[in-house]
């Protein structure tokens, strides 16, 4: 079960790797990391295919990140995702998120197979403050139907 405190804790550094980030702004990969970039976060574009993504230096592999980047964030094609989390495991990645509809059971067995923290059949855009437009009505409903994560209370 994702819990809030495991979202909170994936967002709160405002710091991690995007791993399929488009070079087309209006693709969900590269409209999440416009709209990130705008919150405040220090991103760290993943794209085999270039160089640069809207005047950031993009990253070519997981393994080409610098040490310090401990989360990452994938929007990749499902095909891709598996091993992108191969690759973040041998990177040493601290937690991943895989966006809501990118993940596989693969992907999935892998982080918990390596006790990597993973976020999964999430969208990103109904936690990450200041949540705007469809994405709070979103929010709202998810949370009228009793579906948002809890908080985990200490034991």
């Amino acid at each position: 079960m994702i819990t809030l405190n495991q979202i909170q804790k994936f967002l709160k550094p405002k710091k991690m790797a995007i791993a399929g980030v488009s070079r087309n702004p209006k693709k969900f990969g590269g409209n999440i990391f416009n709209e990130f970039k705008n919150k405040g976060y220090e991103l760290y574009p993943v794209n085999p295919n270039t160089e640069e993504i809207y005047g950031e230096k993009c990253y070519k592999s997981i393994d080409d990140l610098p040490s310090d980047v401990e989360h990452l964030y994938i929007v990749t094609p499902k095909n891709e995702t598996a091993e992108v989390v191969k690759s973040a495991v041998e990177k040493g990645i601290k937690m991943i998120w895989i966006q809501q509809g990118a993940e596989t059971e693969e992907a999935i067995e892998i982080a918990g197979g390596n006790n990597i923290p993973l976020i999964y059949k999430k969208c990103i855009y109904m936690f990450a403050e200041p949540v705007n437009s469809i994405h709070k009505f979103h929010r709202f409903c998810v949370k009228a139907f009793g579906a948002y994560p809890k908080v985990q209370k200490a034991v």
